[in-house]
């Protein structure tokens, strides 16, 4: 993707970093959008939240950024984040290129927060949210389900504001409850990848991988529908996450943006980099 950056942070380029449970999502910002668009990213790059080697950050460095730039860090992980904020120190020290790091919070985020403790909503449901208020029509509410460890349904208003919405567990997660609070029951690690098997399963992978399938699913559209209800009916659902295929099929009509959450980290850029 090539397009026009205008600059901020001092000229210097920004990159992101989406901290989840199970993946450190990176990108650099392309161009930051306006009121009707979202920020373009590219150099999408993922890392393992548990295990990724400061190497593969470094190699990842060279290529996006072999220039000054600033990192925007939105994290659910605090050992991941801390463990990326240190490498990305480290990068900077031995190799003599200025990298300065901004931790987001929800302050940072152009989105107006109706729940009583806006600073314990995860920053992911709200970098999200913001990036659903550019995405939707204006004037009409959105649902936004994003498909990671944990699965998010949330809710925005016609006016743009985040009003909370449902956690639950994602495949993988179910799949380990399940190996871990049973003697016999094996985990499932593909689950999440695509479409649940059909009924009925004939094996216990297969058992497995149709009752989270199906359950996920199951729901996952609940939730939509009673929060369509909450929005009087109207609502735009937006799909995001890295498992989305597993409920695309419940979800008829909705948008999909891979990486919504990076978007909306791009969209705190202006107020983060003026800290």
């Amino acid at each position: 993707m090539t397009t026009s950056a205008r600059p901020i942070c001092d000229g210097d380029t920004v990159l992101l970093a989406d901290v989840g449970n199970s993946r450190i999502k990176l990108a650099v910002v392309a161009d930051h959008g306006d009121a009707r668009r979202l920020p373009a990213i590219t150099r999408r790059h993922d890392l393992d939240s548990h295990s990724f080697r400061p190497a593969d950050l470094e190699q990842w460095l060279q290529g996006a950024a072999p220039g000054p730039a600033v990192v925007l860090v939105a994290s659910v992980h605090d050992a991941a984040a801390a463990r990326l904020e240190a490498a990305l120190a480290a990068v900077s020290a031995t190799g003599h290129r200025p990298l300065r790091q901004r931790r987001i919070v929800h302050a940072d985020l152009p989105l107006a927060i109706a729940v009583p403790e806006p600073d314990r909503v995860g920053i992911d449901r709200l970098c999200g949210a913001a990036a659903a208020t550019i995405v939707k029509p204006a004037g009409r509410p959105a649902i936004v389900v994003d498909c990671g460890t944990a699965a998010t349904v949330d809710l925005v208003v016609a006016d743009g504001t985040f009003t909370g919405g449902a956690i639950l567990p994602g495949p993988a997660l179910m799949a380990r409850a399940l190996a871990d609070g049973t003697s016999k029951l094996p985990e499932v690690a593909a689950l999440g990848r695509g479409e649940a098997p059909a009924m009925p399963g004939r094996s216990t992978h297969e058992a497995i991988a149709a009752g989270i399938g199906f359950g996920t699913q199951g729901a996952i559209a609940r939730l939509v529908a009673e929060g369509q209800a909450a929005l009087g009916g109207t609502a735009d659902v937006i799909l995001t996450g890295g498992w989305r295929g597993a409920v695309r099929a419940a979800l008829p009509g909705a948008t999909e943006i891979p990486d919504l959450v990076l978007h909306g980290i791009a969209l705190a850029a202006s107020r983060a980099c003026a800290r």
